[in-house]
């Protein structure tokens, strides 16, 4: 291992990887970046990232700058027709109107928060979708690794 338990070899399952991306859908429209100045810092397998890109990112080096693309089924899955349901009208807020295309975050029975995408507005009923809002879309993914550490369990045994 070298100074300071970074990792000459590359990414590997349990590497805390600190990296710069940007997310743009297939047709080039920016979803999301995050700047070298402001990383996003994950450890590869802790489900922070979506595992079509994890896979995408193992071997590769600190310093290694990658365009790549993640299908949709890798990325955020395919859409669950399941997942579409009614709900009453009176379900939103006095003064935020159900328009088609709005997403709006529900809170599960367990507490969490779920966005849901307005497919149809009716007189007394709402058509939602609760599939993540990029379900069934290509992702182009432009990551450049800044840095990574070593898994901290092997850290450990060393």
């Amino acid at each position: 291992m070298s100074a300071q338990g970074t990792n000459q070899h590359g990414v590997a399952q349990g590497s805390e990887v600190t990296l710069a991306y940007r997310l743009s859908m297939s047709d080039g429209t920016e979803i999301d970046s995050v700047t070298r100045e402001d990383p996003f810092i994950f450890t590869l397998g802790d489900g922070s990232m979506i595992a079509g890109l994890e896979d995408l990112l193992l071997g590769l080096p600190a310093g290694c700058s990658e365009d790549f693309l993640v299908a949709a089924q890798e990325a955020f899955g395919v859409p669950d027709p399941q997942q579409v349901h009614e709900i009453p009208r009176s379900t939103f807020e006095r003064g935020l109107e159900p328009v088609p295309g709005t997403v709006f975050s529900f809170v599960s029975p367990s507490g969490e928060e779920i966005p849901a995408t307005v497919v149809e507005v009716g007189k007394e009923m709402v058509m939602v979708d609760f599939n993540h809002p990029l379900a069934g879309r290509d992702l182009q993914f432009h990551v450049e690794i800044i840095t990574i550490k070593d898994n901290p369990e092997r850290d450990d045994e060393n």
